[in-house]
């Protein structure tokens, strides 16, 4: 999946049609899905397989934007509690880390 058609499916599930905030969240989410993926190594490019974790970790960023921080929040009986401080570990668990031994 490219960069492009990952940021109209961020587009479509955010509703931010702004097309730099939408690549900046997205090369925060790859930093993210590339530092779990290879945590002894450098990658430059989202293995395919993480494409869709790339996508939702960004759509969470994106969404989650303006309550970083923000443990718990409740307001005309909506409540709102994050899984964690950053991205939450069930986004997390799906990307397998890779490692190597060098001899």
């Amino acid at each position: 999946m490219t960069d492009n058609e990952k940021l109209v499916i961020v587009q479509h599930m955010t509703g931010e049609t702004d097309a730099d905030i939408l690549s900046a969240y997205l090369s925060l989410a790859k930093g993210i899905v590339l530092s779990k993926a290879y945590p002894y190594g450098d990658a430059d490019e989202v293995p395919p397989k993480y494409d869709m974790v790339h996508v939702e970790i960004t759509v969470y960023l994106l969404n989650k934007r303006g309550t970083e921080g923000e443990v718990s929040h409740s307001e005309n009986g909506v409540s709102r509690t994050y899984e964690d401080g950053d991205i939450p570990p069930t986004l997390l668990r799906r990307i397998t880390p890779m490692a190597g031994v060098v001899s």
